[in-house]
C-alpha cells in the first residue's frame, strides 16, 4: 500500500495530495509492463503517454489564454517533485522521460520570445515534441563555463560549430536547446542559448552512449550549423544565467526521483523482510533487518524534508534557492543510493539478478548523484552560497 502520508506535511497546498493519488493511480495502471528492449522507442511511447494523459503540462507554465499549454499558470516545483518521485517509484524510465521534457523546454519557459514558447511549448506538454538540453561537452561538464563550442552571428542567422556530449534524449528528440560560446564578455558571461531544430543542416548525432541504466544519450557535433537569430534565448551572453535558472528549477526535482527510487528500494525490502524465512524466523526478526529499515527510513524522510522545502520556498516564498536545492539534491541522492544498497543486501543473490526491482534501482540510481550537478559540485555551491551570505 502506497505510503502518502507525507502530503500531510505543510508545504502542500489543498490541489497537491488528490493530484498526487491520481497520478499514483494512473501509474498502476500503465506503466506495469514497459518494454525496454528498444528504449528509443520505450521513452518516445511514455512521452505520449505522459502527455495524453495530462501529466506532461504541470512542466510548462500555462502562458496568455492558456496558448502555452501549461496545468497552472507558472511552473509548480511541488508538482515536479511529486510527479517525479511517484514516476520514480513506478518506473524509472517514465521518470526520465518526463524530467526531460521540463529540463529540455525550461529555457524556453524562462527566456524564450512568445513566438517561441507557443511554437515548442504546446507541444512539449501534448507530448507531440520530445525536448532535449544540450549544455555538457567532453572538456566541460561541471565547468561550464569552460565551454568551446561557438556560435559566430551571420547576418540574420548564427553558424554553429562544435560538439555537446552526455545529452539525454539525444537522436530521439525533435528539438535542443542549445548553449554555446558567443564571446560578448569572457567565461561564462559570453555564453547564449539557442533551440535548434534537430533537422536543422549541420546538427548530426556523432554517437550514441550506453550506459548502466539505459535511456537516450548522444554525443552531438554542429558543423557550419545554421540558427536564425530568431531561435535564441533571450539576449547575447544571457546563456549560462539561462541554464543555471533551468537547472535551479528542475534540480529540487531530481532529489524528488531519488525519494521515489528509494521509497521503492524501502518497500521493496519490507516485504523481503516479512516474507524470507530463516533461521526459524523472518529476515525481519533479526535486529540486524530492524535497524537496517529504521535507517532507511529516516534518510528517506530527511531527504524528503530538505526536497520539498527547497519546492515550497521557490513556489510559496518565491526565494531563489540554489543552496537549498543542492542541499536537496546531494543529501536524496547520496542517501537513495545507501538505502538500495541496504535493500539489495536483503534479497542476497536475487538482489543482483538481472531484471529485479532491487538490482533496477541499483542502476537507476548512480546517475543521479553526477548527472545536474555531481555531488562535490553540490558541496561547491552549498559553501559559495554560505561564504556569500555569511
Amino acid at each position: 500500500m502506497t505510503d502518502f502520508s507525507w502530503l500531510d506535511w505543510p508545504f502542500f497546498d489543498e490541489r497537491h495530495p488528490p493530484f498526487a493519488r491520481e497520478l499514483d493511480q494512473w501509474c498502476a495502471e500503465h506503466l506495469a509492463h514497459i518494454d525496454h528492449h528498444d528504449t528509443d522507442e520505450a521513452c518516445r511511447q511514455l512521452v505520449k503517454a505522459l502527455g495524453h494523459g495530462g501529466w506532461l503540462n504541470v512542466a510548462v507554465p500555462q502562458g496568455p489564454d492558456g496558448r502555452w499549454g501549461g496545468r497552472w499558470p507558472e511552473i509548480d516545483s511541488r508538482a515536479l517533485c511529486i510527479v517525479r518521485e511517484t514516476l520514480a517509484r513506478h518506473e524509472g524510465l517514465a521518470d526520465f522521460a518526463f524530467a526531460m521534457q521540463g529540463l529540455g523546454s525550461g529555457a524556453i519557459s524562462i527566456a524564450g520570445s512568445d513566438a517561441l514558447r507557443e511554437k515548442y511549448l504546446p507541444r512539449v506538454a501534448s507530448g507531440d515534441a520530445i525536448a532535449a538540453f544540450a549544455l555538457s561537452e567532453p572538456d566541460a561538464g561541471s565547468d561550464v563555463a569552460a565551454m568551446s563550442c561557438e556560435a559566430v552571428l551571420d547576418g540574420d542567422h548564427y553558424v554553429l560549430n562544435g560538439e555537446k556530449t552526455w545529452i539525454s534524449n539525444g537522436g530521439i528528440a525533435d528539438f535542443y536547446c542549445v548553449f554555446v560560446r558567443t564571446g560578448e564578455a569572457p567565461g561564462a558571461r559570453g555564453i547564449t542559448g539557442f533551440v535548434v531544430d534537430a533537422d536543422t543542416p549541420g546538427l548530426n548525432i556523432a554517437e550514441r552512449i550506453d550506459v548502466i541504466a539505459p535511456h537516450p544519450l548522444a554525443r552531438l557535433h554542429f558543423d557550419n550549423c545554421r540558427v536564425p537569430v530568431s531561435q535564441r534565448l533571450g539576449e547575447g551572453g544571457q546563456g549560462f544565467k539561462i541554464a543555471m535558472m533551468t537547472l535551479d528549477i528542475f534540480r529540487a526535482s531530481v532529489a524528488a526521483a531519488a525519494l521515489g527510487f528509494a521509497r521503492r528500494a524501502l518497500q521493496e525490502g519490507l516485504a523481503r523482510a516479512k516474507s524470507r524465512k530463516m533461521f526459524g524466523q523472518t529476515l525481519g526478526d533479526l535486529q540486524l533487518t530492524q535497524a537496517a529499515l529504521g535507517d532507511m527510513a529516516m534518510e528517506i524522510d530527511a531527504a524528503a524534508l530538505l526536497t520539498y522545502r527547497a519546492a515550497w520556498m521557490r513556489d510559496v516564498q518565491k526565494q531563489r534557492t540554489t543552496r537549498e536545492a543542492a542541499m536537496a539534491k546531494m543529501a536524496a541522492t547520496e542517501s537513495a543510493q545507501r538505502v538500495i544498497d541496504r535493500a539489495l543486501q536483503m534479497f542476497g543473490g536475487l538482489g543482483v539478478k538481472s531484471g529485479e526491482p532491487v538490482e533496477k534501482l541499483y542502476r537507476e540510481i548512480r546517475a543521479l548523484r553526477i548527472y545536474e550537478g555531481a555531488t562535490e559540485v553540490q558541496k561547491l555551491i552549498i559553501a559559495r552560497e554560505l561564504l556569500k551570505n555569511s
